[in-house]
């Protein structure tokens, strides 16, 4: 590990001393073993706590990573299938028209039902049995796989509960028990234990709306993320933080390490295996990392700057050009066969089967979108890449 170890360590000190970062924190595997593990900064300023290897960040989407491999293994097992409609495990999913939509549908952001529901509360998001019943409720924007947007918060409702409905037990545990614990490790919760809540990085900041005063205030990307919703929760206090990350939003509130985040990445890297741990068979990994044809994304695609074209398997977000290349987005590098989810605020996690090699780089501070320079991200991961003599 050692000195590509320190090079890394030393971008790390230097985005944390000119104010770039707060706190940052990252993990490499290169074939099987863990080569980059480095941190820098504080956890929380304000009680002079310092980021450490055991350090918890709240992920954002890096959570549908995880989501998505979860639903993998159940299908790897034959306990569900892709093409099945959602109503087959869940049957009140079938209201208002949804009864063809199908777990593939769910996974490739067509289901068509991105809009969070009318009326959702920072409070209701807490209520899994809730939101469950009001996602289930929502009619759809589009026939299911006709068009393309991103279910940037339902996408943990509906995949959850599937989770939930095939196995019976919750997304989380079905984390700990069948992802971390073959794999050794704890460190990927979905509704974390009161006795980890100590370790969690505090927020900086939300990452910055990009101007959207031109478009109309109905786009799409309002709806499925609502403004008000993200001012409501931006305003709750600490406390009410907490009870944000004890609960169950599984598209957006996952918390982990970024060793054990690029360990699940390491497994995926490796085939579905790692130190003599099976979680995937490797032809279920192969289905579930297949690109899938997709035309625009309706939500995404109507921020300004949003890097085109989004490649996408099966719950995975892919590499390759984009532009702008040098956000957070183009951190998971040039080859089309590097698979992960980004992360907003400027984070990142991915395998990259080919150099069998993964990453995730997580941190505190939410990277303003649209910056002219390279954010750290993009600088942190090719820095990664350098020192370990790998390609883009």
């Amino acid at each position: 590990m050692g000195n590509a170890n320190e090079q890394v360590r030393g971008v790390l000190d230097r985005l944390v001393e000119d104010g770039t970062e707060v706190g940052i924190q990252v993990a490499a595997y290169l074939n099987g073993s863990l080569v980059i593990d480095a941190w820098s900064g504080m956890a929380d300023p304000s009680a002079g706590i310092p980021v450490t290897a055991d350090t918890l960040f709240m992920v954002a989407s890096c959570t549908k990573g995880v989501v998505a491999t979860c639903i993998h293994v159940l299908a790897d097992r034959g306990s569900l299938e892709y093409d099945a409609p959602i109503c087959r495990y869940w049957p009140e999913f079938a209201a208002r028209g949804k009864e063809n939509t199908t777990v593939r549908h769910a996974l490739m952001h067509e289901a068509g039902i991105p809009q969070m529901p009318e009326m959702t509360s920072s409070m209701m998001i807490l209520d899994w049995d809730k939101m469950c019943a009001a996602v289930a409720d929502l009619e759809p924007l589009w026939e299911a796989g006709t068009k393309v947007g991103y279910h940037a918060l339902t996408f943990g409702w509906i995949l959850g509960e599937v989770i939930r409905k095939v196995d019976g037990r919750p997304v989380g545990q079905f984390v700990q028990e069948e992802i971390c614990q073959p794999l050794g490790m704890r460190d990927i919760f979905i509704g974390i234990p009161e006795e980890d809540v100590s370790r969690v990085a505090k927020r900086m900041a939300p990452p910055p709306m990009p101007d959207m005063a031109p478009f109309p205030p109905d786009l799409l990307i309002f709806r499925a993320i609502p403004p008000a919703l993200l001012n409501d929760m931006e305003e709750q206090s600490a406390d009410d933080f907490q009870d944000y990350i004890r609960a169950s939003i599984p598209a957006a509130n996952g918390v982990m390490t970024a060793r054990a985040l690029s360990r699940h990445y390491a497994m995926l890297a490796h085939g579905g295996a790692l130190d003599g741990a099976r979680v995937l068979s490797d032809k279920g990994l192969k289905i579930a990392a297949e690109i899938q044809p997709q035309d625009l994304d309706e939500v995404v695609h109507a921020i300004p700057g949003f890097p085109r074209p989004i490649r996408r398997s099966l719950g995975y977000w892919h590499g390759g050009e984009c532009v702008p290349s040098n956000d957070y987005h183009g951190a998971t590098g040039l080859s089309v066969a590097s698979f992960g989810h980004p992360g907003m605020g400027g984070m990142s996690a991915f395998a990259d089967p080919e150099q069998g090699f993964s990453m995730a780089i997580l941190k505190n501070f939410s990277t303003p979108m649209g910056g002219a320079l390279p954010d750290s991200t993009y600088v942190v991961a090719q820095e990664i890449r350098r020192s370990l003599d790998l390609n883009d």
